[in-house]
């Protein structure tokens, strides 16, 4: 897919944001002053719901910049049937469906689950891999990769299928279908996992069932109370000395 960049601000903090499309798939980079050809730089990939770009902007930014001042570079992607991206209709389908079984307060059934998640973690997963191509063939960027964020069942098949992503920290607050729970068993790269306990869209039984099959020799939970937008300030600084553990 042909990879371009389409705009370019420099940031308060000395950070540069560049827009980018991945043929038709729209996308935001961020580099930190440090980083150039002759001093590249890691590379973080935030994931995130597919809520659309514009409306996790404010989000992702906080990240990418907390991301650049420990001397990362950081990249999200539209995910598929989001944003200004086509619609997908099965995809709207599975969204009502969840939405009318959590309105009634009925238990979310796994064809749901399935029909959500797993065709997003199909057509995800590929975009992501050719985005880390195109990113990774500039010369300010290099290895190693970590995947930072949701959805996490795209993360556990990251994890899996892309080699060049060496430790994951993935937010447990998204449905997980009976595969990915495969899937997760053979992940091997180090995981940083946080917890919502209180998450009012999370089955929490179902998180701590995602960590518990996780491969992997160095995984660690991080629960904390509150619902899904409570995550507290040092959380975030636990993540940031994961990854600089992994990617230094």
């Amino acid at each position: 897919m042909h990879f371009d960049f389409i705009s370019e601000q420099p940031l308060d903090d000395g950070v540069l944001e560049r827009e980018f499309t991945l043929g038709e798939i729209p996308g935001i980079l961020w580099t930190p002053a440090c980083a150039s050809a002759s001093a590249p730089v890691p590379l973080i990939l935030l994931g995130h719901p597919p809520l659309g770009l514009r409306k996790m902007y404010p989000r992702l930014v906080d990240r990418a910049r907390h991301a650049a001042a420990d001397g990362f570079a950081a990249a999200t992607i539209e995910l598929p049937g989001s944003g200004d991206r086509p619609r997908w209709a099965a995809a709207e389908q599975a969204r009502a469906d969840l939405r009318q079984a959590m309105q009634a307060g009925e238990p979310v059934g796994e064809e749901v689950i399935d029909a959500l998640i797993l065709p997003l973690v199909d057509r995800a997963v590929p975009e992501w891999q050719a985005a880390l191509d195109a990113l990774l063939s500039l010369p300010e960027i290099d290895g190693p990769v970590g995947y930072s964020g949701g959805v996490i069942s795209i993360g556990v098949r990251l994890a899996v299928v892309e080699p060049r992503i060496v430790a994951a920290g993935l937010f447990a607050g998204s449905l997980v279908p009976r595969a990915v729970l495969e899937d997760a068993r053979q992940v091997t790269i180090p995981l940083h996992v946080l917890l919502q306990w209180d998450d009012e869209g999370n089955d929490r039984q179902a998180s701590l069932d995602l960590f518990d099959a996780f491969g992997s020799e160095e995984k660690s939970l991080h629960a904390n109370m509150g619902g899904h937008t409570g995550v507290p300030q040092f959380a975030a600084d636990v993540a940031a000395q994961f990854f600089t553990r992994h990617l230094r």
